[in-house]
């Protein structure tokens, strides 16, 4: 009789346990949100070795998308600055397309005035991670040490981690966007998710893994 009366109480506080969690992890979230957005929409660009673009999505057709040309033309920019003698195009050949996202990056720089001598290709990584250890590589090989990250505004928080937890001493310079409400909801949903992935993956101790999309 006495264990009769007894579930419904665990069932509730075990509700109560869930939904706590859920405002929690909520509140999480939209911390996450403004702290990603709020990072992002200032440039901290200071004079490094190189500048280091990191790759997007090409069209069916291999030329590069929207993300692509303004990173690139913030890179430009900051090439023309004086901020650093030298480029990184980082970024492989995603999904089925037969050029890389790097190739596509230096194609963009040389039309914005960048020489071919002050662009350097790196066209093995998948994701932001790979990015940040391919560009290590080349840059421990060639004896660079500090650098700029350019990237979209919502993508340069987590980039900043990754490229950090590879040992690059990084200050990003976001390539400002501003898209409609839905698809900026869209693209911070996706870096929410991304961040979330890779606090379990440092949690866990996992090595460089490549997931679709992030």
């Amino acid at each position: 009789m006495l264990t009769f009366f007894r579930k419904p109480v665990v069932r509730r506080r075990l509700g109560q346990v869930v939904l706590l969690t859920l405002v929690l992890w909520l509140w999480v979230v939209l911390v996450l949100v403004v702290v990603i957005d709020g990072y992002g929409r200032v440039d901290r660009a200071q004079p490094a070795d190189v500048i280091i673009v990191l790759g997007a999505g090409l069209q069916r057709n291999n030329q590069p998308g929207p993300a692509l040309i303004r990173r690139a033309a913030a890179a430009a920019d900051l090439y023309h600055a004086g901020y650093a003698p030298i480029l990184i195009c980082s970024g492989g050949k995603p999904g089925n397309r037969t050029r890389s996202e790097a190739d596509a990056c230096a194609e963009l720089l040389h039309g914005a005035g960048v020489p071919e001598s002050a662009i350097v290709l790196e066209g093995n990584s998948r994701s932001t991670e790979e990015n940040a250890f391919e560009s290590k590589l080349i840059m421990d090989a060639n004896g660079w040490r500090t650098a700029i990250v350019v990237s979209d505004n919502y993508h340069l928080f987590r980039a900043l981690r990754l490229f950090r937890n590879a040992g690059i001493p990084v200050v990003t310079s976001p390539a400002p966007v501003d898209p409609p409400p839905l698809q900026y909801i869209v693209f911070m949903a996706r870096e929410v998710a991304a961040f979330h992935w890779q606090l379990l993956k440092e949690a866990l101790h996992l090595p460089i893994t490549y997931v679709q999309g992030i």
